[in-house]
């Protein structure tokens, strides 16, 4: 009990576990979409586009939602102009236009006057949560995570079969913003916890995590947060028991376990079905 209860007794560890659990909720449940849809490409686009607007968003005392929101619509538009005018394919589209915005991001950090440092926006940080920083992250947490479940179905429907979404009358274009703006959200919400380099880990490894554990999404949407939230909550305590950094330590966390599904998983691990297939050789030999 000691070992659990120790790291509590310092008030910003009780932030940053508090910080971490949302995010890897809302990270998460948003990561079953996006592995879902093919989306792993955009969700790292999206996710260090936002740096430039984060930073204008803090030089002109704007909220950090809506610099990240603008420029990751702006990095959207740039790579569908990219694809749909010229012959470069999507993949190298979202690949200029994401390095370009990340690398404005760092300049502007360079040549920005601040009190604070702004790196941590790059490296994240955990341990310096503060409360104002705590109850953004709450607020934007619980507004992305209810829009999450109250378009679950429709999402659900546009990520499987958009054609058939559109032939009952929802817009396939329209639940596609909808996503990347989600993106954005939780993209802020993840930058407090591991920042801008991390944040697709925790965008992917949960529900490709869960996706190799069950073939049902509504199965990956419950799977995929409880495995984040106890790969965070792990790391962690790992990093404040090791002194290591502690968003890194976070993702190193939700890497080691997808490696075990991935060998493990009963039905899609790589050695797991190699023993079942086994086994049922075994039971066929002894019938």
């Amino acid at each position: 009990m000691e070992f659990l209860l120790e790291p509590l007794t310092y008030d910003f560890m009780v932030r940053a576990l508090a910080t971490t659990a949302i995010a890897a909720v809302v990270c998460a449940v948003l990561s079953c979409w996006l592995v879902l849809i093919g989306w792993s490409l955009m969700g790292d686009a999206v996710s260090h586009a936002v740096l430039p607007g984060v930073v204008l968003a803090y030089i002109v005392g704007a909220p950090f939602a809506l610099g990240a929101l603008v420029f990751a619509l702006i990095a959207v538009t740039l790579i569908g102009v990219v694809r749909n005018t010229s012959r470069v394919k999507e993949d190298a589209a979202i690949g200029i236009v994401f390095t370009s915005l990340f690398a404005l991001g760092l300049v502007l950090i360079s040549v920005t006057p601040s009190q604070t440092d702004l790196n941590h926006i790059i490296f994240g940080n955990l341990l310096g949560v503060s409360v104002p920083d705590l109850i953004q992250v709450v607020i934007l947490g619980v507004v992305a995570f209810a829009i999450l479940i109250v378009k679950r179905r429709d999402l659900t429907l546009y990520a499987f079969d958009p054609t058939h979404a559109h032939a009952i009358g929802l817009s396939p274009k329209r639940l596609g913003a909808l996503l990347l703006g989600l993106l954005a959200l939780t993209s802020v919400v993840a930058l407090q916890t591991v920042g801008v380099v991390l944040v697709v880990a925790m965008l992917i490894i949960p529900g490709a995590t869960a996706y190799l554990l069950t073939d049902r999404f509504s199965r990956m949407l419950l799977i995929a947060p409880i495995i984040s939230v106890v790969c965070s909550v792990t790391g962690i305590y790992l990093s404040y028991y090791l002194d290591t950094a502690s968003g890194a330590m976070v993702v190193v966390t939700q890497g080691a376990v997808f490696a075990v599904v991935y060998l493990f998983s009963p039905r899609q691990g790589l050695i797991g079905t190699r023993l079942a297939k086994a086994r049922r050789k075994r039971a066929i030999v002894t019938v």
